[in-house]
């Protein structure tokens, strides 16, 4: 037990320093920006309760909210995240979910691309609708929400496998 929640407060603290001094400046074409600190709540531990992961997820959008001057968006956007967390793992695996026999380390890549993928594209229509907060800019919403989530998606996809333990 002790070593799960060493091992999450790592995870919280090296994700947030790397979003904060690293993806924070990464700005291509003004549409692309990795959000990486989502790899936190996308690997939060299945099994724990529901109020704390809501906390915790909370907490990390505020202190990245802090240190990007962005006013509670990625609050907003990693709450909601952390709360529809149940329904995207259910969607993507479906009875490993139902038994909470989920292990990040040994899924297929089918199914762990298609959880990232959905997650965050969630997490970031939300961030960005927010960010922006006008319907007449829907296309800059979409825009951005499409460029940033592929960057994401695949610098997760690629952050989970390289330090995953794998089996």
């Amino acid at each position: 037990m002790n070593n799960i929640v060493t091992n999450n407060i790592f995870r919280f603290v090296l994700l947030l320093i790397t979003q904060v001094i690293i993806c924070n400046n990464i700005n291509f074409l003004g549409y692309i920006n990795p959000y990486i600190y989502i790899i936190f709540i996308l690997l939060f531990p299945v099994t724990n309760n529901r109020l704390v992961f809501l906390l915790v997820a909370f907490i990390l959008g505020m202190l990245v909210d802090m240190f990007s001057n962005s006013g509670g968006v990625h609050a907003a956007a990693a709450v909601l995240l952390a709360y529809t967390r149940p329904v995207l793992l259910k969607f993507s695996f479906g009875m490993l979910y139902e038994h909470q026999a989920i292990k990040f380390s040994n899924l297929e890549l089918g199914s762990l691309i298609s959880y990232v993928s959905l997650a965050t594209v969630i997490h970031h229509l939300v961030l960005f609708s927010l960010e922006i907060f006008n319907t007449s800019q829907i296309l800059q919403i979409l825009e951005k929400t499409l460029f940033s989530s592929i960057f994401t998606i695949i610098l997760s996809i690629l952050l989970i496998i390289l330090f995953g333990k794998r089996k």
